[in-house]
């Protein structure tokens, strides 16, 4: 990094590759720093903290820490690495932990000169590591994560009770409501929801699904979906489940070339007279991008996916030393949408009229 600072190079660093940021991870004519070679975790009983080196992935990590019953608050897709705590990161466990990087010990951190550091809550570099719980890379390079361990119990506990619904598109609007109404009415750490719609193409035919799970009992489960049971849908696998089966429910393709657009919407409480007509458009708009697109050979599917921030996850972070990324304290929960356009293989450049459309999308 010193050789590279004294030369003024460009450079990219790349963990785990899944970053959609132009630049982020990839690079022309530069220095492409790769953490692929980095890919250790172990765990501490005695600190009761977990060390990550910033090439792992999340299901190599889980996988290898489950016989010890802990788990890092990471993220949700097995694939996806450590980049994502440098972005806050939405975790199963974050209705309880607050975001990802809410639960930093201690950081390991290259600075542009090459300096290494340790940064903590308390010590000299506190506004490093207070910057890096959501300000992604543009401080440092992490070459070393110290987080603390969640006890989740090892894939025989079957602490968890839930599994994925797939409804029709004619329930997409009673869902899309119940999305509105679970995100700002929802108090309850252990309830998860998770909703995903993909559109392959050439079918063009709209797969919804919803993972619902609650850490704890089947009748807790129940009680905190009432709703989203209420509605017809085609398929469910409800289930008891260990952490490690939670988190190898969601996989994603590698390889692929991804752009993402992200924005966010309020929810609704239940019992009122508050639309969820913005929930409704942002479908509606998607449905419209798939449609004046459904000709491109060149795309291989399209995705809206709905996570909540739940109002118990902005208090965790703020208890647990607050990050740039929450909204002020007593802020009701609210929706991540992610919109995703995914090529096809060895797609390597977005078509203008696409990436346009997608622009449309995100205005």
């Amino acid at each position: 990094m010193k050789v590279i600072y004294q030369n003024g190079a460009d450079y990219a660093v790349q963990a785990g590759g899944h970053s959609g940021m132009t630049g982020w991870n990839t690079i022309q004519d530069g220095v492409l720093l790769s953490f692929m070679n980095m890919n250790s975790s172990s765990y501490d009983p005695e600190r009761d903290t977990i060390t990550l080196e910033p090439g792992v992935r999340w299901g190599e990590v889980i996988t290898a820490l489950e016989p010890l019953g802990v788990a890092p608050v990471g993220g949700r897709i097995s694939e996806v690495g450590t980049g994502l705590l440098l972005g806050g990161g939405l975790s199963f466990l974050s209705g309880a932990e607050g975001y990802a990087s809410d639960n930093y010990v201690s950081l390991d951190v290259v600075l542009v000169d090459g300096t290494l550091v340790t940064a903590t809550v308390d010590n000299e570099y506190a506004d490093l590591f207070k910057a890096l719980k959501g300000g992604a890379n543009r401080f440092g390079i992490v070459t070393k994560y110290e987080v603390k361990a969640v006890h989740t119990g090892t894939k025989d506990e079957k602490r968890w009770f839930g599994g994925l619904f797939t409804y029709p598109n004619s329930s997409s609007e009673a869902l899309l409501g119940a999305i509105a109404h679970f995100v700002h009415d929802t108090q309850d750490i252990n309830a998860v929801m998770v909703t995903v719609i993909m559109t392959p193409w050439p079918s063009m035919e709209p797969s919804i699904s919803t993972l619902l799970v609650y850490n704890g009992t089947e009748a807790s489960f129940n009680k905190s979906f009432a709703e989203f049971l209420s509605i017809p849908y085609t398929s469910s696998s409800p289930a008891p489940l260990s952490f490690l089966e939670l988190s190898n429910a969601v996989h994603f393709p590698s390889g692929l070339g991804t752009l993402f657009s992200a924005s966010s919407l309020a929810g609704v409480p239940a019992n009122s007279d508050v639309s969820v007509d913005h929930f409704l458009e942002v479908y509606r708009q998607y449905n419209n991008f798939t449609t004046t697109f459904a000709s491109s050979s060149d795309i291989g599917f399209t995705l809206l996916d709905f996570s909540p921030v739940l109002q118990s996850q902005i208090r965790a972070g703020y208890e647990k030393g607050g990050n740039p990324i929450n909204p002020p304290l007593g802020t009701p929960g609210y929706a991540i949408v992610l919109f995703q356009v995914t090529y096809g293989e060895g797609v390597t450049k977005t078509a203008e009229d696409v990436e346009d459309g997608r622009r449309h999308w995100m205005d």
